[in-house]
């Protein structure tokens, strides 16, 4: 994977979600590399009205309308456009297909619950073996339930980073082959600016420019949405992500994990007493918007041991007193960690609404934002600024091929989508990231 982000300072920096190269390797003398539109970048200087601002070196992105064929020669601003997206980033296998018009005419997901139950996470490899079982069912159902054909696509959105490689090949070589066997233009997506961009679906009032908060089990960024395609970033995690800490406090209580370790946490928690542990919050003394949460994991940990939990016994076939301190622990963790975001995120609306003072709405979106004690913390944040919270209904906020769908039509209405692959691949092509 390239680098997604110019660094400017260390409290700001500006990023355009330039896609990871996802070519194809035929032989070693033979390189067929995917056409980017993003060709040129033209700097310009984005003066700061704070004195916490470095005058920072901005980017804008040149596109170009790939060209079609008469047969494929759609307006690109018609509201019958039709987009399949397909999305293997992590662990779920995706697929939908999604109107111009934001009309969702078809969901599905295949979840890879019970691997994680077994491995305790994400195993790279199994889940490559799983994605590549059921893609080509997954994406049928999705056609299927639409009631269309690949004829009827107007393009193919696939998510190419950033994820797990292994996976996101899967998804990549099944967008190739529809694409490339109906001669469908296809568009290359960004993982974390489709859980920003959703947010355009279900908020018909939501426009650039806007705050995102996306946080994940492998992402905690906040940025500022200035237009499609370009955000200036205010803060990401220095270790590890809020949905990392979840699943692995989850892990350590001896919780279900076949429900992802965010639910779990968050069910558990609401027989708990919040304040019982006086877990530290992170980079309490740090002026930025950055966020760490390997700290509070080592916490948690700690705190599990000393009162001798064992995560071998699950929560279900725990004592009274056991489960009682399970709750505890759960309860006063989430408590720190949403409270971590509410802090950081307080410093970053105040940092944003002096660069755009034009801004209306702050999005949180990513699996972490179906938790509803998230929302709840962070709504407050929000409308003490005079913003409005907008987050995706929770089966929009988990990776889904929704959200990959409706990105790929945001970037194919003003021209950025490369043409259709070839029909028929090189028998010993490789996709690499």
């Amino acid at each position: 994977m390239v680098r997604l982000f110019h660094t400017l300072s260390p409290a700001i920096s500006r990023l355009n979600f330039i896609y990871p190269r996802i070519f194809l390797t035929a032989s070693p003398s033979i390189k067929l590399q995917r056409n980017h539109v993003h060709n040129k970048l033209k700097p310009k200087i984005s003066p700061s009205s704070s004195s916490n601002f470095q005058r920072t070196r901005a980017y804008s992105t040149t596109t170009r309308v790939s060209s079609l064929t008469k047969r494929e020669s759609w307006k690109l601003d018609d509201d019958g456009l039709v987009v399949l997206g397909i999305e293997t980033s992590c662990d779920d296998t995706a697929a939908a297909v999604v109107r111009g018009n934001g009309e969702i005419l078809s969901q599905v997901i295949s979840s890879q619950a019970e691997l994680l139950a077994q491995y305790g996470g994400v195993a790279p490899k199994q889940a490559e073996e799983a994605h590549s079982r059921v893609i080509d069912k997954v994406v049928q159902d999705a056609l299927d339930r639409a009631n269309l054909t690949e004829k009827d696509l107007s393009a193919v959105a696939v998510t190419i980073g950033p994820g797990l490689g292994l996976c996101l090949r899967v998804g990549v070589q099944k967008a190739r082959r529809v694409a490339g066997a109906f001669n469908l233009p296809i568009v290359g997506v960004h993982h974390m600016e489709a859980h920003a961009l959703v947010a355009r679906l279900v908020e018909q009032e939501l426009s650039f420019p806007f705050m995102a908060l996306l946080i994940s089990g492998g992402h905690n960024i906040i940025v500022l949405a200035h237009e499609l395609g370009q955000c200036t970033q205010l803060g990401t995690t220095v270790d590890d992500a809020i949905g990392e800490a979840f699943d692995k406090t989850a892990k350590w209580l001896g919780l279900d994990l076949r429900r992802s370790g965010g639910p779990a946490v968050e069910e558990l928690a609401l027989e708990g007493d919040s304040k019982s542990v006086m877990f530290n919050v992170p980079m309490k003394n740090h002026k930025d918007c950055n966020f760490s949460y390997a700290g509070l994991k080592t916490q948690v940990r700690l705190a599990i041991e000393a009162r001798e939990i064992d995560a071998k016994c699950p929560v279900s076939s725990a004592t009274k007193e056991d489960r009682r301190n399970r709750a505890d622990i759960a309860a006063s963790f989430q408590r720190v960690a949403v409270l971590h975001l509410e802090e950081k995120c307080e410093r970053a609306i105040d940092w944003a609404l002096k660069l755009e003072p034009s801004i209306k709405h702050m999005v949180v979106s990513g699996g972490v934002a179906s938790n509803q004690y998230v929302r709840s913390r962070l709504n407050n944040i929000v409308e003490n600024k005079n913003l409005k919270l907008v987050c995706p209904p929770p089966s929009l906020c988990t990776d889904n091929g929704v959200m990959v769908a409706w990105t790929g039509l945001e970037h194919f209405r003003v021209g950025r989508f490369d043409p259709p692959p070839p029909a028929i691949e090189p028998d010993d092509y490789v996709v690499r990231s």
